[in-house]
């Protein structure tokens, strides 16, 4: 199969954003702290906070409400939510930068045919803008978010739609960190990598995913592990 510039396409690539492919903790922790100073209750940090990140907004507001003792979480979380999303909407590349060596792993990766996607449980505007934020947009076919087809992983219908809007053919392979990602490609029938650096809340070891790496320099060389098996 051969892409519109004439390239021999070798398949598709998902990543997961957080966690992955960027360093998000700081914007998204600072972000939630001041949310949480807003309402008169407990900052978190960073390392309490990052153990929230994963699952989208709502959840991530819904979980720190949770642990400062909010007893009607739901009839406060509406407002919380938008509040949260217009604080974070306005540092979203404050201080989160790309991982060491992405830039320059996206781009063998491009060179050798790999039409790559991002597929993350962050609203699809805020995931783009980051994109181009961090100049990652020459890598990036397509960026979906939980908007984006109104479904969200786990769900592999996210996975498997975003990987169709990338039309990189077969075989497709989801890299991500965390216990939602792995779920998510093995609910799609696809191979999966998890970087050790993310934000997993779950022993990677323990949700067996096909690879796990340290730094994201050694996706090539997984790749060519993973499908030789396959």
């Amino acid at each position: 199969m051969k892409g519109t510039d004439g390239m021999a396409m070798r398949g598709t690539l998902i990543f997961d954003l957080d966690g992955t492919l960027v360093d998000s903790a700081g914007d998204i922790a600072g972000s939630l702290d001041t949310l949480m100073q807003e309402q008169g209750l407990a900052p978190f940090g960073l390392e309490q906070g990052r153990k929230l990140i994963g699952h989208g907004i709502a959840n991530l507001v819904r979980g720190a409400l949770k642990l400062r003792g909010v007893t009607d979480i739901e009839a406060a979380a509406p407002k919380l939510i938008t509040r949260f999303t217009e604080i974070y909407g306005a540092r979203l590349t404050r201080i989160t930068r790309p991982y060491q060596g992405v830039e320059d792993t996206l781009a063998d990766l491009g060179r050798e045919g790999w039409r790559m996607g991002i597929c993350t449980n962050k609203r699809e505007a805020f995931a783009r803008q980051i994109v181009v934020d961090l100049k990652l947009t020459p890598f990036i076919a397509f960026t979906s978010g939980p908007d984006t087809f109104n479904v969200a992983k786990p769900d592999p219908r996210q996975l498997l739609e975003t990987a169709k809007a990338v039309n990189g053919g077969s075989p497709l392979v989801f890299v991500g960190d965390s216990e939602v990602d792995v779920e998510t490609a093995k609910a799609a029938g696809c191979p999966v990598i998890a970087m050790a650096y993310g934000y997993t809340k779950i022993p990677l070891a323990d949700l067996a995913p096909d690879a796990i790496l340290g730094n994201f320099p050694e996706i090539p060389a997984a790749l060519g592990r993973i499908l030789a098996l396959a």
